[in-house]
């Protein structure tokens, strides 16, 4: 079963062709990370004319890289939501060009739910139960995962997602765009003796990150003198700050649910402080993609869309787009 999947819910343009959901043939993506950081974040109207300009060349790419031609698929698959409009539309609307064109299935795919798909790109292949934690720039979830398409969302994050308090975090610092990966690269080798503050918010298993970034920023006010050393240690203590709640509360749940193993999921499953404290502290099995499949990328949706079509769904000509897409409820 070889589908070819399109991702273009925000600034990356991914096309992905994969065989029986696990084996990737290709996966390339096309990363707009240069173009939206002399702004500081992603402008919306620029990605979605940049999706359009990029989007028949990485598919040409995708074919190429995997060595077949479209009379070789046997489903289309695109992501229909969450995410931006316009780059939303970009994809969907390729998508079911070409599957109309070839007379194949389409399958539209929650962005979250393939982003949780990223962990079974790979030999070893997640049990379940389990117990999923996305952590991106707009999304801060746990998620139990049952079985297939059974997905129940136990918390999420109240106010700040972890990638959004990343990027606010680095840009209080006076760090780059975007700020998960500047504040990793700034704490690398660094220990620290400042404390920052977590919200546990006790019984249940939401998140809450505006607190440790308003302490952060009062931090750096009351700091009149601040070198390269100063700056390094408030990011450490900002960085562990996050990722001692997101890693405590997985646990704590994973636990109380008996599960059989936690996922990591989205883009902040690729910082390398989450990814070894939580191989560190679980007492379960713990699966994190590569890097490169925890950021947005085709191939994850590639993988959900085989499981969806092994049980018989898929969409048609009138699949649209829904920006707002919930997940697990």
């Amino acid at each position: 079963m070889i589908i070819l999947a399109v991702e273009t819910s925000c600034d990356e343009t991914s096309v992905a062709i994969v065989k029986d959901g696990s084996k990737i043939l290709s996966n390339v993506i096309a990363s707009q990370v240069e173009i939206h950081a002399r702004y500081g974040g992603i402008v919306p109207e620029v990605a979605s004319r940049q999706h359009m300009l990029t989007i028949v060349p990485v598919s040409e790419q995708a074919f190429k890289e995997a060595g077949i031609d479209k009379g070789q698929l046997d489903a289309v698959a695109v992501t229909k939501g969450p995410g931006l409009a316009g780059s939303l539309i970009v994809g969907v609307n390729f998508a079911k060009a070409l599957a109309m064109a070839n007379k194949l299935p389409l399958i539209g795919i929650n962005h979250l739910e393939g982003h949780i798909y990223a962990n079974w790109l790979s030999e070893i292949q997640p049990e379940l139960p389990c117990l999923c934690l996305i952590v991106s720039g707009g999304h801060s979830d746990l998620i139990l995962m049952r079985e297939h398409g059974l997905f129940r969302k136990l918390g999420s994050t109240r106010d700040d997602a972890a990638g959004e308090a990343f990027d606010k975090g680095a840009r209080i610092l006076g760090l780059p765009y975007p700020g998960g990966p500047a504040i990793q690269e700034a704490t690398k080798g660094v220990t620290t003796t400042m404390s920052l503050p977590r919200a546990w918010l006790k019984d249940n298993d939401d998140f809450s990150f505006s607190g440790v970034k308003t302490a952060l920023l009062h931090l750096v006010e009351a700091q009149e003198n601040r070198d390269d050393k100063w700056t390094r240690e408030a990011a450490a203590a900002f960085q562990e700050a996050i990722v001692d709640v997101l890693v405590t509360k997985t646990i704590q749940a994973a636990r109380r649910h008996k599960v059989k193993g936690i996922l990591l999921a989205g883009g902040v499953a690729a910082n390398s402080a989450l990814r070894s404290r939580m191989l560190a502290d679980s007492p379960l099995p713990v699966l994190i993609p590569p890097p490169i499949l925890c950021t947005d990328n085709a191939a994850m949706i590639a993988s959900c869309a085989y499981y969806r079509l092994m049980s018989g769904q898929t969409d048609n000509a009138g699949l649209d787009v829904i920006p707002g897409l919930t997940f697990g409820l």
